[in-house]
């Protein structure tokens, strides 16, 4: 069953045309990846998922539902969004910050519950940042405030999570430790995870399905194996790489100019 459905979206800045006819459906409990160089509109299509924006043509169904027929409060209630990593001007504590989540939940005298705070505690806990709930935000490195930020979209209890570049300046530990996370998530809690990535090779060993956005509007959707090849590559972000296989699924090294005997190296199709 498709928890979204995407059908011939169009959307455009000003004369510029960023995303065209794009139709593709996610299931329910299924993680998509979203790749593609800048400009192609992945952002855009995060904010187009949440009605952050209203797109030029074409539909977008939550539950089988338009995305119009959603009030603010409501559509918080199915989805949660985990912008690119930032840190907060004012000085929130962790635990302050993660229980905005629960806003849509408030009571009429607009204080949290028990169970409010218990399904934050749970969600501290799943992130390993529960250590850090009395601390300012802005003291947590990189990697510890985006494990907050997914601690927030947990804590908003939704069946969606929407993701901007989550591992965006994260070192190799944190990435990993970012998308295990997310398939955890996905594998023990059902959510239907959706992340935008620059990184094709985690997106290629984490995600069920990809979708590989093009700047001229051109896509690709399917499985990692069948959008990422060496060509599609290319033909998208406009340079050569090296494809090895670890496992099941292909591996990728961008080659420049200058790589050290890029000519001599035997390419995989």
């Amino acid at each position: 069953m498709s928890i979204i459905e995407v059908s011939h979206l169009s959307f455009g800045y000003a004369e510029a045309e960023v995303l065209r006819d794009l139709s593709f459906e996610i299931r329910h409990g299924s993680f998509l990846a979203i790749a593609g160089p800048n400009g192609a509109g992945k952002t855009t299509l995060l904010n187009l998922l949440c009605k952050t924006l209203k797109a030029k043509s074409g539909t977008i169904k939550i539950d089988a539902t338009v995305i119009e027929s959603y009030s603010s409060k409501t559509l918080a209630g199915k989805v949660a969004v985990v912008r690119q990593e930032f840190v907060p001007v004012f000085g929130f504590s962790v635990i302050e910050m993660v229980l905005m989540a629960r806003t849509a939940y408030l009571g009429t005298f607009g204080f949290e519950s028990k169970a409010d705070r218990k399904i934050v505690a749970e969600a501290l806990e799943m992130t390993d940042t529960a250590q850090f709930a009395s601390r300012p935000l802005g003291s947590l490195s990189g990697g510890e405030r985006q494990r907050v930020f997914i601690a927030r979209a947990l804590a908003q209890d939704t069946d969606i999570l929407l993701l901007d570049e989550p591992t965006s300046h994260l070192d190799f530990k944190h990435q990993v430790g970012i998308y295990d996370l997310l398939k955890t998530m996905q594998l023990e809690k059902g959510k239907t995870i959706v992340a935008v990535t620059h990184d094709i090779n985690l997106a290629a060993q984490y995600a069920d399905v990809t979708l590989l956005l093009g700047a001229d509007g051109s896509y690709e959707y399917g499985p990692a194996r069948d959008v990422f090849t060496c060509e599609q590559i290319k033909k998208v972000f406009g340079v050569s790489v090296f494809a090895g296989k670890v496992g099941k699924e292909n591996f990728f090294i961008p080659l420049g100019k200058f790589a050290k005997d890029s000519g001599q190296i035997s390419r995989k199709p």
